[in-house]
């Protein structure tokens, strides 16, 4: 039997370099798992997905983990490259901005780019997740595995051992390179940390987050408007929700788990509500929000950094295995799709040279999925707090202003990490810049980067000052 290894199935790259594909197993077969599949699978490589679950295409949603999912610029690309970008922007809801809700009811609308009208994009986990293992299925050199759960691995020789959950069945697989993309609790991770010197962190906060969920009226429309992303800030907690295709909203309740827990009967709940969400009782209704408040309990969020992302040439971790983070800027799922992106151009670039290209991905990557993951939980606290702050809508106004002026020079923060691919940490590096513009005592120093604006930047420096002032 020809294995991937015969010379007659060599292929060529994109930079006309032959190379021989590879076996290839993903743990896996979630989002990111699935995608990666896609695009080793299209460039020939024989592909099995191993995931412990059983196949979501056939299953219940689980309950307390549908967090949706904002997709933007980075996992667009990514999925564009598999030739998918379209099918899932005809599904999903565009989102243009944020509309936030006061205590009183009051709505206020805050645009991502009031420039150029940019959008996010909800999209359900479990619909993407359907169209992704659909593609895959259709490749030939894929494979998918279901209630294959990983129990050991010797990441050295690139061999697996795997049971069936259900009739505890033992199998085993050995491949070229080992691929974990099995998530926050990253059982190949797990092998990994064993080695010395491996640097690893977990961080859990203090607030979890329970789903609920507003149906939509009796016209069977959207309670709310549906090109926006809700946001009930309160300061030390919030509330937001997504729109579905159904007409439904998926909505998540954020707060320390000291607030959850207080919470103990139908009374104490409704009474919180009328206090800080008052409209979100009628949307929700009342009955629901009671039933569905208490057949759950809050789930956890958690943040991983670890490096490197490798084991010699033979195993690598990506996605949320790599670098979990809190949900709060959207980006776990782009961060994920764009290691798929990162790995498939080290691909094109060096062949199947596995020595050269994994150690290349962890270095390329670790800096900016830790960037993402500090900017994820910095997002927490202005979504929840400061975006209804007058010195927070000021400054905003003023980067949208510099970004019209100066779209080459002045790229406001959200704007570069949700609609751009410039690298995470250069998103920060960049912010930490326009921070600094801000202030007199660099204004000179970076005139020259102004291209000839610094009038127009010492206009808005004044302008700065006012708002600080203001705040």
């Amino acid at each position: 039997m020809a294995t991937a290894s015969d010379s007659k199935y060599k292929r060529t790259n994109t930079n006309g370099m032959q190379y021989q594909p590879l076996d290839v197993a993903i743990v896996g077969g979630g989002l990111v798992g699935s995608l990666l599949a896609l695009h080793l699978g299209k460039k020939g490589h024989e592909v099995n997905l191993y995931e412990y679950r059983e196949d979501i295409r056939t299953a219940e949603l689980v309950i307390g983990r549908s967090i949706n999912l904002a997709l933007s610029a980075r996992g667009r690309r990514a999925l564009a490259e598999v030739g998918l970008e379209d099918a899932l922007l005809n599904h999903g809801i565009p989102m243009s901005g944020r509309m936030l809700h006061d205590v009183n009811g009051k709505c206020k609308i805050v645009p991502y780019d009031a420039n150029t009208n940019q959008c996010i994009y909800s999209v359900g986990r479990k619909h993407l997740n359907e169209v992704l293992l659909n593609a895959a299925e259709k490749y030939p050199n894929i494979h998918l595995h279901f209630n294959h759960k990983l129990v050991s691995a010797n990441l050295d020789e690139g061999n697996l051992s795997m049971v069936d959950p259900v009739t505890k069945d033992v199998k085993s697989a050995r491949a070229d390179l080992i691929v974990g993309c099995d998530g926050a609790y990253s059982a190949v991770r797990k092998e990994i940390v064993k080695r010395p010197r491996y640097d690893f962190s977990q961080t859990y906060i203090e607030h979890g987050y329970l789903e609920l969920c507003i149906p939509p009226t009796a016209a069977g429309e959207f309670a709310m408007p549906h090109n926006y992303l809700h946001i009930w800030p309160r300061g030390q907690f919030m509330m937001i929700a997504l729109p579905n295709q159904d007409r439904t909203w998926t909505v998540t309740l954020f707060m320390p788990f000291t607030q959850f827990h207080s919470i103990t009967d139908q009374g104490l709940l409704l009474d919180f509500f009328r206090q800080h969400f008052p409209d979100a009782i009628e949307l929700i209704g009342r009955e629901r929000l009671v039933k569905d408040f208490f057949k759950t309990k809050a789930q956890p969020l958690v943040m991983i950094k670890c490096r490197p992302y490798h084991i010699g040439a033979k195993a690598l971790i990506i996605g949320d295995a790599a670098h979990a983070m809190v949900p709060f800027y959207g980006q776990g799922m782009n961060a994920g799709f764009e290691d798929c992106s990162v790995l498939t151009e080290l691909l094109n670039q060096y062949g199947t040279d596995l020595a050269r290209i994994l150690p290349e991905f962890s270095e390329k990557r670790w800096e900016d999925a830790h960037a993402i993951c500090d900017l994820a939980m910095y997002n927490y606290i202005e979504m929840r707090d400061l975006v209804t702050k007058r010195s927070y809508l000021l400054r905003k106004k003023l980067d949208e202003l510099l970004f019209w002026m100066m779209p080459n020079t002045w790229v406001p923060l959200y704007n570069s990490v949700s609609f751009s691919h410039m690298r995470y940490s250069k998103c920060i590096a960049n912010r930490a810049w326009q921070d600094k513009v801000r202030s007199l005592r660099s204004f000179q120093s970076d005139r020259i980067r102004l291209n000839g604006e610094g009038s127009l930047a010492l206009f808005l420096y004044r302008v700065q000052c006012f708002v600080d002032s203001d705040s």
